[in-house]
């Protein structure tokens, strides 16, 4: 026996082979590919005078022979020469071994008494061992696993059992008969250290005898009649679906004719004509991939499909199968069917190719697409270090059909998972992509959406570039996005699905797809994967406590203090580790803001009724949110908030300036009591008067104590520390406290002026915005400016530590210091968006009013930040992320999941202090 060497083994001695041979088809898939079995890899070949016989990857290879026929020598033989593993081997012997503990009972040599127990005990076993084994065999094919099973399978109702699990599997079955002479059968049973007898032997082999004919007609996938001594060669073979990804893929979204769009992309991503051969080729040595739908609807359909078709033929390239895919290649097989759907397209294309450049050339060209298309694999597997990785299939895939082939998972594959049609006769499809949890990263099409969408590690690139929506490429293992815009509606529906989205903009969210867990892909180069565990608590939040989804377009970040434990003694934070953190991320130019001790509150303002209505569904002049999401007024106090802002920012030109619908601010409202009341009365005035009160009391007694001679002078200096501590713990939080009578004595300090109807502002300088900010205050009674610094180099950044510490001796909160501009990077990194450096007098009321005592600030210096800063960054990517989606007009859903990740990170449990 020998194995046959593979390129893309795993690492363990054996090979690991894959099918790309004796492949399973249904009779009627068999119709489809009528006549195209010349074209499958022949599993029974010659080979140095032995027959060879090409195994399949996966699924079950059925021995069927009497007792004797040598199927157990066989198999121990196949594993002895490393051909399969001892684990692919399943026997009734083994089952019925580990059911009934004995391999063989002898009842013929009993009393007629105990010979009919033992027999129908026997019996039992038997039967609830094949039941045992059944079982293991149904679990390994669901895993795609190969095994040989080991029993006679004398008759076809056990065999058609086995076809029957090989089929529910999508699994490939073959048959391996072995047809050992008489003699020979009754001389190995002599042999046997428990025989079954002549008697049992001989009527065993007449049943073999007859059923021998019909096991070729019964349904296996292939079947071979071994003669003894059955000179024969297995060899294992690859599965065809599972491919190296190598130095890396770009897989195309669906084309559908769109050759400019197209070529476009590949040059984008890197793909040049370096021969001048017309073949696209990578520096690095990438390969393309098609989800398929290269053609139909589109300009240059039959340039698509050539291109391709070339492409892959030259090993650059991969193709999947796809529904007019499908369509197009039975058209051109002769099959009888309707052309519609922009596949007539394909059709005038060729006629004109054949008015063009003559009826043979244009043969040529119809045949070869025609195998091309007919061979396209249903779903491509690509691995690395044998592990799969990515899986690339049309219209998606089943976590169980990955890496297997049936006529039912090609169908599925073409078309998806679709409920029956809707009143117009479009596909109802269903959301299998909720249900996905294997692992590997599904890239897919064939449902057109404006943008790329994520969830459960599944990626949908069809944005309906033939619609006049856009073109995407994902790459992989980078997990990046490259699109181009459309030229034009090619299409010209005015049912299409682009339009369709837009009119269901609004439409509640499918919770489903996020309550176990989701990935949100941000412009930010980092991907958030948020767990099931934290987004229950987030739902429930959105649910009960948030303004309506479509008001809520933005969660502001969280943000960290300097990273590490602060490197100035008696601190918890300074300045100086702020600039060390930045200066080793390579930002030269900073600005330090002052740190307004207020409540975080998000403003969406709209220009008038109408804008709000094509922006969240409904007129109105705009909301007013706190950080979680929640209205940051009253109803009454806000409508009168926000008209007062309206009026001002009209009369002041700003929304005709701007030619802007709406704009939306990030900001601080004070005084701090306004939005914390009852945090302040509950919490800090409490402890305060009680801290106050407390020692004050035992201050008294212990100076009345050192007045009549005793030595307590130490203890009264500690006594005095710790009232000092509380009369500063009272000072800080009054400091941020005043009365609001009315809407005139609340002051609102934007400091980022976040997006305008035309865009976002993140690569603008923090300069611009806080000049912005000066504008708004000079429009609106409201608004209030913020005092910042610019630090470029040493002497800049003793200034800022100057002042930071009289700002905060006042007893102001501190300074937030920020890289030049919103959104910063490091190379590919993003760098923290802003690191806030609080006064060591406010960190009274953060970490207890008596924090300052060596005992305790030493052990609070050794703070961990991490995972705020991570927080930090990954809050920010989302909030940046959702309201590009909110400028670009998308979907309540897609803008709601950024919200909801970022609530759903602010469930996790971080230390509040810092």
């Amino acid at each position: 026996m020998r194995k046959e060497s593979q390129t893309g083994a795993n690492d363990r001695k054996r090979s690991h082979h894959r099918i790309d041979g004796v492949q399973r088809q249904s009779a009627s898939h068999a119709e489809d590919r009528r006549d195209r079995q010349d074209k499958q890899p022949n599993p029974d070949r010659q080979q140095d005078g032995q027959r060879e016989i090409r195994l399949p990857y996966a699924g079950m290879v059925v021995l069927i022979g009497p007792s004797n026929s040598g199927k157990s020598t066989l198999l121990a033989k196949l594993v002895a020469e490393d051909v399969i593993r001892a684990t692919e081997v399943v026997s009734s012997d083994q089952f019925r071994m580990l059911v009934g503990d004995d391999e063989y009972v002898e009842w013929k040599h009993r009393p007629r008494s105990e010979a009919d127990v033992l027999y129908a005990e026997y019996q039992q076993v038997s039967a609830k061992a094949f039941e045992a084994m059944e079982a293991m065999l149904a679990t390994r094919c669901r895993l795609n696993k190969l095994t040989w099973v080991d029993a006679t399978h004398l008759y076809p109702e056990d065999r058609g059992r086995l076809i029957e699990l090989a089929r529910k599997a999508h699994v490939p079955i073959i048959a391996m008969v072995l047809d050992v002479p008489e003699a020979v059968l009754l001389e190995r049973d002599d042999q046997r250290k428990h025989p079954r007898g002549r008697q049992r032997v001989k009527q065993q082999l007449q049943q073999f005898k007859r059923t021998l004919r019909a096991i070729r007609d019964e349904g296996f996938d292939a079947s071979y009649v071994l003669k003894h001594p059955y000179p024969v060669t297995f060899v294992r073979t690859v599965n065809p679906l599972m491919v190296d990804m190598g130095t890396g893929i770009d897989i195309i979204g669906d084309i559908h004719g769109c050759y400019d769009e197209m070529m476009e992309v590949i040059q984008r991503l890197g793909y040049v004509d370096e021969q001048g051969d017309g073949l696209m080729r990578h520096p690095e040595g990438r390969r393309l991939v098609s989800v398929g739908d290269v053609s139909s609807r589109g300009p240059e359909s039959l340039k698509c499909l050539l291109f391709w078709q070339q492409q892959c033929a030259a090993g650059l390239a991969y193709m999947v199968d796809s529904n007019h895919g499908w369509k197009i290649a039975r058209y051109l097989d002769g099959r009888d069917v309707t052309l519609n759907h922009g596949d007539e397209l394909v059709e005038a294309e060729l006629l004109q190719l054949e008015q063009e450049r003559g009826s043979d050339e244009a043969q040529r060209v119809r045949e070869s697409l025609k195998h091309f298309l007919l061979d396209a694999p249903a779903h491509l597997v690509f691995t690395r270090n044998g592990v799969r990785q990515v899986v690339v299939a049309h219209a998606g895939i089943r976590d169980h059909f990955i890496g297997k082939t049936s006529k039912r998972i090609q169908d599925y594959c073409r078309y998806g998972d679709v409920e029956g049609t809707d009143e117009k006769g479009r596909p109802i499809r269903k959301d299998w992509y909720v249900d996905h949890v294997s692992g590997e990263c599904i890239v897919w099409g064939h449902d057109p959406r404006p943008y790329p969408t994520i969830v459960n590690d599944t990626v949908n690139i069809d944005q309906g570039v033939v619609f006049g929506g856009m073109l995407t490429a994902w790459r992989m293992p980078e997990r990046e996005m490259v699109s181009v815009p459309a030229k034009q509606d090619y299409a010209q529906d005015p049912d299409s699905p682009l339009k369709r989205w837009e009119k269901q903009r609004f439409a509640p969210p499918n919770i489903r797809k996020f309550k176990d867990g989701f990935t949100v892909q941000t412009g930010s180069r980092l991907n958030v994967a948020v767990q099931g565990e934290v987004v229950q608590t987030a739902l429930d939040t959105v649910s009960h406590y948030t303004v309506p989804l479509e008001e809520l377009v933005y969660i502001p970040p969280t943000m960290s203090p300097p990273p590490g434990e602060c490197s100035v003694e008696g601190f918890m934070e300074h300045p100086r580790d702020a600039f060390r953190y930045y200066r080793s991320q390579g930002v030269t130019r900073m600005v330090a803001e002052k740190k307004h001790m207020g409540s975080r509150a998000i403003l969406l303002l709209f220009r008038d009724e109408q804008a709000a209505s094509q922006r969240v569904g409904r007129p109105m002049l705009g909301s007013i949110v706190t950080r979680t999401g929640r209205s940051f007024f009253d109803p009454e106090t806000e409508q009168r908030v926000l008209a007062k802002l309206h009026a001002e920012l009209t009369a002041g030109g700003y929304f005709e300036r701007y030619s802007t619908e709406f704009v939306l601010l990030d900001a601080e409202i004070v005084p701090w009591n306004l939005k914390a009341r009852e945090l302040i009365a509950s919490q800090y005035a409490h402890v305060a008067e009680a801290a106050l009160m407390d020692r004050s009391i035992v201050a008294g007694h212990i100076r009345k104590a050192m007045n009549i001679g005793r030595d307590v002078a130490d203890w009264l200096q500690e006594s005095e520390n710790k009232l000092a501590n509380a009369q500063t713990f009272r000072e800080v939080f009054q400091y941020y406290c005043w009365d609001v009578q009315d809407i005139g004595d609340i002051r609102i300090a934007p400091f980022h002026t976040l997006a305008h109807s035309t865009g976002t502002f993140w690569e603008h300088t923090h300069e611009w915005h806080m000049e912005q900010n000066r504008e708004l205050a000079r429009i609106s009674e409201l608004m209030m400016e913020t005092e910042y610094r610019i630090i470029t180099d040493e002497a800049d950044e003793e200034e800022i530590i100057r002042w930071w510490e009289d700002m905060t001796a006042e007893g102001h909160e501190g300074i937030v210091i920020k890289p030049e501009t919103f959104r910063s990077w490091n190379g590919n990194n993003m760098i923290q968006p802003a690191l806030k450096v609080r006064g060591r007098a406010y960190l009274h009321i953060i970490y207890g009013m008596d924090y300052l005592a060596p005992e305790h600030v030493s052990r609070l210096r050794k703070r961990k930040t991490s995972k705020k800063e991570r927080h930090a960054l990954l809050e920010s990517a989302l909030g940046m992320e959702g309201i590009e989606r909110f400028v670009r007009g998308e979907s309540i859903e897609r803008i709601h999941e950024c919200v909801l990740a970022a609530l759903s990170l602010e469930s996790e449990r971080v230390d509040p202090r810092l």
